[in-house]
């Protein structure tokens, strides 16, 4: 009798524990088991800015621009000292950062025009596939920049392929870049406020009949371009491209930021027992310069400096609003920019002359376009209230690894690719970072970092961005070898004084841009 029930006990013993066990699993694998279980993941926003400098971000303490809300995230989350872009141009960094994918892989991976076709492959894993798989809802709200259609766009019907391919439930973006045609806004594939008996046409081959140009009549402007960006005009603004018709759908650039940050909030704001996953990204401080009436004159640096008070407060809005709807607490939060400043990037809206002390680069070399440490060490911080406790970080991390550390964070499998897990590094669990990254100047040409080294190989072009940038692309005849802990600016270079060095960072390089 006493054998039976000491065996009764064992068997209920056992039990209790396979059954924490499978539990343990099941909360671990994010499952849909795990959903309905009620095990709730964080919300999750990635703000994305557009060539915003490392100097730019007060947060950083190198610049003169104060950017108070933006601010808020480094300071109540890590603010990362070595945080990358992919590369100094904007496509290829979007790019990745959707995919888990470094952009020279995709040799279609660079700059679009605005009715170019759509870049990511819709059967190839993507951030909001990912989160969507753990239930999440997913949204865009901002600058795409990543094609649109299958190569021919009729702007006038519905675009199948749009954001919404590739795992976003909702999108309101603009096709390109807003010094790109066309002017206007996509909603889930549809032109928004389309007048179908004023049809809309675009091409980047040539001018339709009859339609002014920012070359052909300056006296139309109300911005005057600087090089490259004198064909159709919209708002006053002369842009790249042509456009013609659909007039009541252009947008008003002044009006941009509201426009944008609307949509976000209303995203936000939709109840539902789904966490959401939003990927706001912003338009700021890309080229052309027009920012709301209310912030023209505020930092006394321009266009370019009142943008980007501008989006210092779109993002202070945005926050207030996940406050007001009780959300704070549950929401990861990541903030950076998708490559390095510019500051004549193609009209004379006077940011040179009026930058004054401020260094948007901070104390790096170079700038978008640059394989130079400010063409992708941008600005990057990660809030979230009461989990991630306030710190800086030096640690290498790339947004490439967004998504490997998100599908750790929500669950899911994490896809074969470039992205490494760095959600302990994230959460400040850790200070363990990437060993090495690669990251990308014009022409898809690299460069390598691993720990303090930097190296950039040869290559032929010139030392100056050629169409009139002032920024430099870190082209040369001889390969170059930096180390940033002694030599941050990158201005000595080591490459003739340590041979072996050189060969040895070389071929750890090369074994990673050959696994193509």
């Amino acid at each position: 009798m006493k054998k039976k029930k000491n065996l009764r006990i064992l068997l209920i013993v056992i039990c209790a524990c396979v059954f924490w066990v499978g539990y343990q699993l099941l909360k671990g694998n994010g499952t849909e088991t795990d959903i309905e279980q009620g095990v709730k993941h964080p919300n999750v926003v990635i703000i994305y800015a557009d060539d915003l400098g490392y100097g730019d971000i007060s947060a950083y303490g190198v610049g003169k621009l104060n950017t108070p809300n933006i601010d808020r995230i480094a300071t109540e989350g890590i603010r990362f000292g070595n945080g990358y872009a992919t590369s100094a141009t904007c496509t290829p960094s979007r790019y990745s950062l959707l995919t888990g994918q470094y952009p020279w892989r995709n040799a279609k991976a660079q700059v679009l025009s605005g009715d170019a076709p759509f870049l990511i492959d819709t059967e190839q894993p993507t951030l909001p596939k990912i989160l969507k798989n753990a239930g999440y809802r997913t949204a865009v709200v901002g600058k795409w920049h990543l094609g649109m259609g299958d190569g021919y766009v009729d702007w006038n019907e519905t675009i199948k392929l749009n954001p919404n391919a590739i795992g976003f439930d909702y999108s309101y973006v603009m096709a390109a870049t807003n010094d790109r045609v066309p002017n206007v806004y996509v909603e889930n594939g549809d032109v928004v406020g389309l007048d179908k008996t004023d049809s809309l046409k675009v091409s980047y081959k040539k001018n339709f009949e009859g339609e002014p140009t920012g070359k052909a009549n300056p006296e139309l402007l109300k911005v005057m371009y600087s090089h490259g960006h004198d064909m159709s005009i919209n708002n006053g603004i002369s842009r790249i491209g042509y456009q013609k018709g659909g007039k009541s759908a252009q947008w008003i650039d002044e009006n941009m930021a509201d426009t944008f940050l609307v949509r976000a909030q209303q995203f936000v704001k939709q109840r539902s027992d789904n966490p959401f996953f939003l990927f706001y990204a912003l338009h700021q401080p890309h080229v052309p310069r027009v920012p709301h009436p209310r912030f023209v004159g505020t930092t006394g640096m321009g266009p370019r400096g009142d943008v980007i008070a501008e989006a210092d407060w779109c993002v202070g809005e945005f926050l207030k609003t996940l406050e007001q709807e009780g959300l704070m607490e549950n929401t990861l939060i990541v903030f950076s920019s998708d490559n390095g400043p510019v500051l004549d990037d193609g009209y004379l809206d006077e940011s040179a002359e009026k930058v004054g002390d401020h260094t948007p680069a901070g104390p790096l070399r170079g700038g978008k376009y640059s394989l130079y440490d400010a063409g992708t060490r941008v600005p990057f911080m990660v809030m979230w209230k009461d989990k991630i406790k306030p710190g800086v970080s030096n640690t290498i991390i790339s947004q490439v690894d967004l998504v490997a550390s998100l599908s750790k964070l929500t669950g899911q499998t994490v896809p074969q690719t470039d992205s490494e897990d760095m959600l302990d590094v994230l959460l400040g669990h850790s200070q363990k970072g990437r060993e090495s990254v690669v990251v990308e100047g014009l022409y898809h040409r690299t460069a390598f970092r691993k720990g303090d080294w930097i190296l950039i190989p040869a290559y032929e072009g010139t030392k100056k961005v050629s169409w009139g940038v002032d920024n430099e692309t870190g082209f040369g005849y001889d390969t170059q070898l930096y180390n940033i802990t002694d030599d941050i600016a990158q201005r000595n270079d080591l490459a003739k004084q340590m041979p072996e060095k050189v060969n040895e960072l070389m071929e750890e390089f090369r074994i990673i841009l050959d696994d193509n």
